[in-house]
């Protein structure tokens, strides 16, 4: 088995990796992190892999020095994670299922440490965010980290008496932290959805509730967003989430229009879907998107996460 002394970087990545019988699952940040969590979910008895960076935890599947990523991909308070969105593209690998996490943020400190004696908090940007309303009444003044965790683990190696984190219990029992208060987060609803990526895609089936991911791209012109879209209304396929992306690399483009003169970007839109592709349904609506999509790309069909932890 593979010993990680810290996350993983994309220079880091070893050649190979020893073998054993348990899944190997990258994930983005150190022990702790609410990702890994949703990795233990998604993959129980699992061998949970940190990376340092999304781009690592991507690169490690392909390397094939781990079996599946597993990723954040949007939040319900937060919106969508973009960098992921755009690594979708830019990798090869295939969306295999998702994980949703229900996230329960804590107030940790060191032990013998008083709310009273903090003067800032550690954590990442979204989670300070979520807890905005709660950390004003503290009167306490916030720092962003990369991970919660990592915050946490910040704040017991140096010993900080007047520093705080927001972080899972999970962190607090890992790096010997005390909680301070459970549930410290602004909204009771606060989820993050979880994507699971292989090297090769998993058979659609009809036999339970699927999901399909694609992407795309199209032509400028009026109506012709709403003719893409009406490809799933005609065939009753529900859309769950649809995010525009700027097209990289691309220059403006002027319009078709000469006496316009105005300049635009070109987008690529992702969109979900309740469908399976084994439904002649969801085949029917890609190929009519097909006959006027510059650009079509599924990212995976997968079985839907029905439950909550």
């Amino acid at each position: 088995m593979l010993c990680y002394s810290g996350p993983l970087s994309s220079t880091q990545l070893p050649n190979s990796v020893s073998a054993g019988s348990r899944l190997r699952v990258a994930y983005q940040g150190v022990r702790g992190a609410y990702s890994e969590a949703a990795a233990e979910k998604a993959y129980p008895n699992c061998e949970a892999v940190p990376c340092d960076q999304f781009d690592a935890a991507f690169e490690a599947v392909e390397k094939w020095i781990v079996d599946r990523a597993v990723l954040p991909i949007e939040n319900s308070l937060g919106g969508s994670i973009h960098r992921n969105y755009d690594l979708l593209l830019r990798h090869s690998l295939h969306i295999v299922g998702e994980v949703k996490l229900a996230v329960r943020h804590c107030l940790l400190a060191n032990h013998g440490v008083r709310v009273e004696d903090l003067q800032r908090v550690l954590s990442h940007p979204q989670a300070l965010a979520q807890c905005e309303n709660t950390l004003t009444k503290l009167g306490l003044s916030r720092e962003a980290t990369d991970d919660t965790a990592l915050a946490a683990k910040y704040v017991a190696f140096n010993k900080l008496k007047d520093t705080g984190a927001v972080a899972s219990s999970s962190a607090a029992k890992i790096y010997g932290l005390n909680i301070l208060a459970e549930d410290v987060q602004d909204d009771c609803d606060n989820v993050t959805r979880f994507l699971m990526l292989a090297r090769e895609p998993i058979i659609p089936g009809v036999e339970k509730p699927f999901k399909t991911s694609i992407v795309f791209s199209l032509e400028e012109g009026p109506g012709v967003l709403f003719k893409a879209l009406a490809v799933f209304a005609l065939r009753q396929i529900n859309l769950t989430k649809i995010e525009s992306r700027p097209l990289r690399n691309q220059p403006l483009r002027a319009s078709d229009d000469s006496n316009n003169g105005s300049k635009y970007f070109d987008y690529l839109f992702y969109v979900d879907f309740e469908a399976s592709m084994a439904e002649e349904r969801a085949q029917n609506a890609l190929r009519h998107l097909k006959e006027f999509a510059t650009f079509l790309r599924v990212l995976g069909s997968y079985p839907v996460d029905t439950t909550m932890l």
